[in-house]
């Protein structure tokens, strides 16, 4: 399998025009895969306006399927309704690897059990750590446990979060693999003058809510501004807990010490980041921060609390770590602030230039992928006891959701609703889409052929 070409579709409830570390990963991975001569495409759902077939730089072909977000930009769950648009993009890209993307995207676990079905090989990415006590890690614990229960390869992104899977969804750990996400260091690049310490510049990008440690942040400016009058906050993001760090703001009248920007578009990132000597990130859980890695390319040092995989990410004197708590953060800014003499940013930016690398992801995905295609294909009754592992009640449940997938998706081999009638509609009826220029051309026929569908379940 080594030196096969794939055809890879990425699916996932978020991508670009949405900004975040899942959409990064996604976008830099597909792009170094477009050069390893793999054949990428990406499905997510519409964005406002922004709906059908979109392509974006160096021909990465992007079909935004016409389902609305329901909730935090995650489509509603159907089960059912979205497997006629997705064995269609399967079938006209002739694709032989299904890669799903976060365990909170409903289009990912929707995409992953029709291509199972369909008998294709699929991989799944996480990239956030859940716990197990509250109703809602309940709830995804258990979808996970569903979908994983007939992957192929898996993949997180620390070892921290490796070991969170395999405890939530009982996989296999030998079906798991670590591969970290990376940063763009052509991107991120230091500022080319030395910033002066006599006014320390503290800067926080990041989501205002909860999960990222907002009403943390509260506490621990105050004191910080307290302890050391030339420090001053940079504060970009937006989310429900800004209204807290505004009314922090008046309460101890810090307005000239903590400058809020709001939302601020990735393209603008680097320049906040390059006003500031220290990036301080407050998460309350993080599978891996790619925000450290943003700003450790541009010569910031780094205080961030000590959770999920945040300790995997950088070398101890590149980073300073404490306790989720804002005694230990403020301890850990002072110590950060004393260490800051001793930092060169050119440095630093060439040290991560050596760390981290999407080409270097790539490579490694691109053994997760033949690893996949090597798994045993099976057929539907080899796959139904695998749900029932998944609990007394679920599993039972999980097997009917697939027997009935399993029957829906024979039916679309024969039939298909439109214009208010049925008409048949059999998988060779589906218009390939032919390859473009030389990036796909040498393609290995192997991938080309679009027998799994064929394949008896």
């Amino acid at each position: 399998m080594e030196g096969t070409k794939h055809r890879i579709l990425m699916v996932s409830d978020f991508f670009f025009p949405n900004f975040g570390g899942v959409e990064s990963h996604i976008y830099y991975l597909s792009q170094c895969l477009l050069k390893l001569g793999h054949k990428v495409v990406v499905m997510t759902h519409a964005y406002g306006n922004r709906s059908g077939v979109r392509y974006v730089t160096n021909g990465l072909k992007v079909y935004y399927v016409p389902w609305r977000p329901f909730l935090m930009q995650n489509t509603l769950p159907t089960l059912f309704l979205t497997l006629p648009i997705v064995r269609t993009i399967i079938i006209r890209e002739k694709i032989s690897v299904v890669h799903g993307h976060q365990a909170f995207s409903t289009l990912c676990h929707e995409a992953l059990m029709h291509a199972r079905t369909m008998g294709y090989k699929v991989v799944f990415t996480d990239h956030s750590l859940y716990g197990f006590a509250d109703a809602g890690s309940i709830h995804m614990n258990k979808v996970l446990q569903f979908t994983l229960a007939d992957i192929d390869q898996a993949i997180c992104v620390s070892h921290t979060s490796k070991e969170n899977t395999v405890l939530r969804s009982g996989i296999s750990p030998e079906k798991v693999f670590m591969v970290p996400n990376a940063v763009d260091t052509a991107m991120f690049t230091p500022s080319p003058k030395r910033l002066s310490c006599d006014e320390i510049v503290i800067v926080v990008i990041s989501r205002l809510v909860y999960r990222k440690g907002a009403d943390l942040l509260v506490e621990v400016i105050p004191e910080v501004c307290r302890l050391f009058p030339k420090v001053r906050f940079i504060i970009g993001g937006d989310g429900p807990k800004r209204v807290r760090l505004e009314e922090m703001r008046e309460k101890f009248s810090l307005q000239d010490r903590v400058e809020m920007l709001g939302a601020v578009p990735h393209a603008q990132v680097r320049s906040v980041l390059i006003s500031g000597h220290i990036f301080l990130n407050s998460s309350l859980t993080e599978a891996f921060c790619i925000a450290i890695l943003e700003a450790a390319s541009c010569g910031l040092l780094t205080v961030s609390t000590r959770v999920g995989g945040v300790p995997e990410v950088l070398p101890d004197d590149m980073i300073v770590l404490a306790e989720p708590a804002p005694e230990d953060m403020v301890r850990a800014v002072k110590k950060a602030i004393d260490m800051l003499p001793g930092i060169d940013p050119q440095v630093m930016h060439l040290r991560m230039k050596k760390l981290y690398s999407w080409d270097d992801v790539a490579k490694r995905t691109e053994i997760v992928y033949d690893r996949a295609m090597q798994s045993p294909t099976t057929n539907l009754l080899d796959r139904l006891p695998r749900y029932l592992t998944c609990g007394s009640w679920a599993g039972k449940l999980f097997c009917i959701v697939m027997i009935i997938n399993y029957l829906l998706w024979r039916l679309l081999e024969f039939l298909q609703w439109k214009l208010i009638r049925l008409i048949p509609q059999p998988a060779e009826a589906i218009e390939e889409v032919p390859d473009i220029g030389p990036l796909h051309a040498q393609l290995d026929s192997r991938d080309d052929s679009c027998e799994a569908q064929e394949k008896q379940i």
